[in-house]
């Protein structure tokens, strides 16, 4: 039987060296196969820290993560991770960057792995882009390449840090539509993290607020716009209401 969630904290506790107070503190949620869910929260509450439980840059000090019905202690190639930064190395070409998930995980002839990095690329609008330097691409353009990357893991769960966050307002809106097309097609698991509600709003099936700390729970609020979406989907009735409730969530939480 195909596990229902995708993603699942189960009382996951975790605190810093040095620090007296966890950071994450028996939290407990989960995120159904092919759900975008957004994460918002106040700058510094530890947001980043449950992404990096899951990819294991960090390890909890109790509980168990699951990824599709498996502890991830005995699980590998399960997520793929997409930072703020795209991280293209300067030194190779854009196809050569979107290539290296394929070259770490081998298995692939050298033409097999041109057809796959020719593939992601036409699918993310940048099919005659793969022998160009990263300088040479716009910041829109390189987050497509570094999502192009994210996808050649082969992972159903896609965890998106921000990655919009450094882009100017209309290249942002843009990449938002971009995104959700991508999502819609590949029926892949994301769990992205913003500090913009519209931007939570805009792309989620649900939004999880992060309003305590240590993190202890996350409060879960439903979108109910349908897809696909436009930016008439945040004029729809009821959209505001939910913008202004998350904004009040996050107004409580930093006062």
């Amino acid at each position: 039987m195909i596990p229902e969630a995708m993603l699942e904290f189960n009382n996951v506790s975790l605190t810093y060296n040095g620090e007296a107070t966890p950071t994450i503190d028996n939290l407990s949620f989960s995120i159904k196969r092919g759900e975008f869910v957004c994460l918002i929260g106040p700058s510094g509450c530890g947001k980043s820290t449950i992404f990096r439980l899951v990819n294991k840059l960090l390890k909890p000090q109790c509980g168990e993560i699951y990824a599709d019905g498996q502890s991830i202690s005995d699980h590998k190639n399960y997520c793929g991770y997409m930072p703020q930064n795209d991280l293209l190395f300067p030194w190779r070409t854009v196809a050569d960057n979107v290539r290296l998930p394929l070259e770490i995980k081998g298995g692939l002839s050298k033409s097999e792995m041109d057809d796959r990095v020719n593939e992601v690329l036409k699918n993310v609008g940048l099919e005659n882009w793969g022998q160009k330097s990263p300088s040479e691409l716009s910041g829109g353009m390189r987050q497509r390449a570094a999502f192009a990357r994210t996808l050649l893991t082969g992972c159903d769960l896609l965890l998106l840090d921000e990655p919009f966050s450094a882009l100017d307002y209309l290249t942002r809106l843009s990449l938002r539509e971009w995104l959700l097309d991508q999502w819609e097609r590949d029926k892949k698991t994301i769990l992205f993290i913003t500090h913009d509600v519209d931007e939570a709003v805009f792309l989620s099936n649900r939004v999880f607020v992060a309003e305590h700390y240590p993190i202890d729970s996350l409060t879960s609020v439903d979108i109910p716009a349908a897809y696909p979406r436009s930016l008439k989907s945040l004029s729809e009735p009821g959209i505001a209401d939910i913008k202004e409730r998350l904004i009040g969530m996050l107004r409580k939480e930093t006062a």
